[in-house]
C-alpha cells in the first residue's frame, strides 16, 4: 500500500506501521454526523454511526457514567439518542483532542457542573427521612 511502512517484526514476520483499515476509527475525523430521531439505537447501529467498534463501546460504558444504555429483555444494549451523543463526545475528546480515559471522564464531569442546590437539598432530606424511618423500625421491633 501507498504510505504504509513494513517493518520486520520480533516474530520473524512483518509489522505494520500503522493500523489496518479495520482497526482504525471509519469517521474519525468527520465533524457532523447525523443521528436519526429513533428511539432505540443497537450496538451495531451505534458502531456504524460513530465509527466505534462495538468491543469499545462496551468498555466506555464501564468507564463513563453518563454512558448507560439499557438492556432489552434479550440482553441485547439498548442505546437512547443522548447514549449516541455522549459516543460522540467520548470519542471527540478521546480520538480527537487525545484525552487519557481519566482526563475525558474529568472533563465530562466538568462540562455536566455540580448537581443544582434543589437536588441535592431534596437527596439530603430523603436521606433524613429514611434514617427517621430506620430508627422507628429499629425502636418498633422486639
Amino acid at each position: 500500500m501507498e504510505g504504509e511502512r513494513v517493518v520486520p517484526s520480533a516474530r520473524g514476520g512483518v509489522a505494520r506501521s500503522r493500523p489496518r483499515a479495520s482497526q482504525r476509527p471509519a469517521s474519525r475525523f468527520s465533524d457532523a454526523i447525523e443521528v436519526p430521531e429513533k428511539l432505540y439505537f443497537k450496538i451495531g447501529e451505534v458502531a456504524e454511526l460513530t465509527g466505534v467498534q462495538p468491543y469499545i463501546l462496551r468498555y466506555w460504558e464501564t468507564e463513563f457514567g453518563n454512558l448507560r444504555p439499557a438492556k432489552s429483555r434479550s440482553g441485547q444494549r439498548l442505546y437512547r439518542r443522548n447514549d449516541v451523543l455522549a459516543v460522540l463526545r467520548i470519542k471527540e475528546l478521546l480520538y480527537r483532542q487525545r484525552f487519557t480515559i481519566a482526563g475525558a471522564r474529568r472533563r465530562l464531569a466538568a462540562e455536566q457542573g455540580p448537581l443544582p442546590p434543589t437536588v441535592l437539598d431534596s437527596l439530603r432530606r430523603v436521606k433524613d427521612e429514611l434514617k427517621d424511618i430506620s430508627s422507628l423500625l429499629h425502636r418498633q421491633s422486639p
